[in-house]
């Protein structure tokens, strides 16, 4: 057997058994890399579905108050509604899992709705400046995070001109809002 033979073989082999073991990793990278964008999926949306079933509870303690129900324990319900919702929990897991940006978002959102929590718990009526005050800047926080997820999972960002507003945080749209616009109170 003549030696170039044996070391064209020999050199076939280890470039066909480097190939082999390069496309594996490259194959269980992708398929790590899909696992997590399916499971920042999942979160991003357990997340936002969390914040929302915290802030229906506390416009229905809201709504309660400006039918005249009384204040007795207002603030033990609308803090009972933040844990209820697993928003907590859900947090920290978007510490962890999130990017930057998303989780960045998701912080700026849970202060909105922990600054509505606030006001709710204070006695505020649905109908009052007090809660169209933190209403609204909760209400543009959530849009900003949908934009940030939106982006980074399909790589398209909303903006309110997508849906024909001029802002994310609803005031325009509020009736509240746009009937109280002259006063001092309500702001903007």
């Amino acid at each position: 057997m003549e030696w170039g033979t044996l070391v064209a073989t020999l050199g076939g082999a280890v470039i066909a058994i480097a190939g082999t073991v390069l496309a594996d990793r490259l194959r269980t990278r992708q398929e790590a890399d899909q696992g997590l964008g399916a499971r920042r999926r999942e979160l991003y949306t357990e997340f936002i579905t969390a914040a929302g079933t915290a802030h229906t509870e506390l416009r229905r303690l809201a709504q309660e108050r400006a039918a005249g129900a009384g204040a007795a324990g207002v603030e033990e319900a609308s803090r009972t509604a933040l844990s209820t919702a697993g928003i907590y929990e859900v947090r920290e897991r978007l510490y962890l899992d999130a990017t930057a940006p998303v989780a960045g978002a998701g912080q700026a959102m849970f202060e909105k709705l922990r600054a509505l929590r606030a006001v709710v718990g204070a006695g505020a009526p649905l109908d009052s400046a007090a809660f169209h005050e933190a209403y609204h800047p909760y209400l543009e926080a959530v849009w900003s995070y949908r934009a940030v997820v939106r982006e980074e999972l399909e790589g398209h960002p909303l903006t309110p001109e997508d849906f024909g507003w001029g802002s994310w945080d609803g005031r325009e749209r509020c009736g509240r809002c746009r009937q109280g616009a002259g006063r001092a109170t309500v702001g903007g």
